[in-house]
């Protein structure tokens, strides 16, 4: 049997970094079956979920435009896409349990074709 590796990688770690990515995000198929009156509130809660997915932080805080673009068409009638940013911070607060957090903003397109998932170079650090 062969020995335990001892040189083993240390692999920083993802959560440290302030990062910022464009992403789009298929809310039809997290929607699709839920009920209309639940939609919107649904539609919310998965961007939230992607968002945990995508960056590591449990603390996730949806602009105030983004909310309003998805209940533009009302409760039921979610955009079938949406084009979000999402951007890793650190918590100002000392007391705060979570170092770092993510906030999701609305990006506006006229098509979603062809978009990729980019990465933000961050000048303000």
């Amino acid at each position: 049997m062969a020995p335990p590796k001892k040189d083993r990688k240390k692999g920083r770690s993802a959560m440290k970094e302030v990062v910022t990515r464009v992403h789009t995000i298929h809310l039809h198929k997290r929607v699709h079956g839920i009920a209309f009156k639940k939609r919107a509130p649904r539609a919310v809660k998965e961007i939230k979920k992607f968002a945990t997915k995508m960056m590591g932080t449990t603390d996730i805080r949806v602009d105030v435009e983004l909310n309003k673009h998805i209940w533009s068409r009302g409760i039921r009638n979610v955009p079938f896409r949406v084009r979000v940013k999402l951007e890793r911070k650190r918590n100002e607060d000392e007391d705060a349990p979570n170092k770092l957090f993510t906030l999701v903003s609305h990006v506006p397109v006229d098509s979603f074709k062809g978009l990729q998932t980019m990465n933000i170079d961050s000048d303000d650090s």
